[in-house]
């Protein structure tokens, strides 16, 4: 069985939150062995409007801290890894569902499945129990629509994956509110690992659309959701753009200390 996930000095810091999983093989391999030994976890996936909000909510920066595997999502993440002279993939949490879930079933780690909406998540779970041999879909729950992670729904929502068995709980409800109500499961779901998804859960349903994976490959994929959803993404899109420089900037000892390294 592998070990789990340790950081190592090519790790990349970003903003102040580390990155220590820089592919996706090193995902599921890290994901599965931690589940495997029972360890409770958060699995994190940093992009840009990630970036933004962790500047404004001390909650959510609370809940990046305590998240053990960290994966970039997004080319500038990225590109600042590549800079600072790490060779770094970029791991969306969309894309780490179906082959966490195919070696979930080979490995008798039952799923659970939490956000979206009901229809969403039917569909889901259907699918995934048929593509992929062994798997067990322990339960799953859409939350209402105001959900609030520290709520009484939660606190309901925290104990149906308890009562399911589940050893990986799959969380699609949009940065933050996934990531700071993994935080709270956290400490009371011993043995589960929670991964924060954002809209995979709706990929893999079809009940919302991806972009094609042409331009997910060139670092594209934040203008077509933008071109298709201008008013809603377009604002968040430039803020991401305005901190850019600012990430460089910080990035600058790491980038520096890089190249003396390669140098000597």
């Amino acid at each position: 069985m592998l070990e789990p996930e340790v950081h190592r000095p090519n790790d990349v810091t970003v903003d102040g939150i580390t990155i220590n999983i820089l592919s996706m093989p090193q995902a599921v391999s890290s994901i599965v062995s931690a589940a495997q030994t029972g360890d409770s976890f958060i699995v994190c996936t940093l992009n840009l409007d990630h970036v933004v909000q962790l500047q404004q909510r001390p909650d959510f920066r609370a809940a990046y801290r305590r998240a053990r595997f960290v994966t970039a999502d997004g080319f500038p993440i990225v590109a600042l890894g590549r800079l600072a002279g790490t060779q770094i993939e970029r791991t969306t949490g969309a894309d780490l569902v179906e082959p966490l879930c195919e070696q979930a079933g080979r490995n008798g780690l039952p799923v659970y499945l939490l956000g979206s909406n009901s229809l969403t998540l039917h569909r889901t779970a259907r699918r995934l129990s048929r593509r992929f041999n062994g798997l067990q879909i322990a339960g799953y729950y859409a939350p209402s629509g105001d959900f609030d992670p520290y709520s009484d729904e939660a606190d309901r929502a925290i104990e149906g994956i308890r009562r399911s068995g589940a050893r990986l709980c799959f969380i699609a409800l949009g940065a933050p509110r996934q990531e700071v109500f993994a935080a709270r499961c956290l400490d009371r779901l011993p043995g589960v690992g929670l991964l924060c998804t954002g809209a995979a859960l709706d990929f893999i349903a079809h009940t919302q659309d991806r972009a094609p994976r042409i331009t997910q490959k060139i670092g594209l994929e934040w203008a077509w959701r933008m071109l298709r959803n201008p008013r809603r993404l377009g604002p968040r899109y430039a803020r991401c753009m305005a901190i850019v420089p600012r990430l460089v900037a910080r990035s600058i000892p790491q980038i520096v200390s890089a190249r003396t390294r390669k140098a000597a």
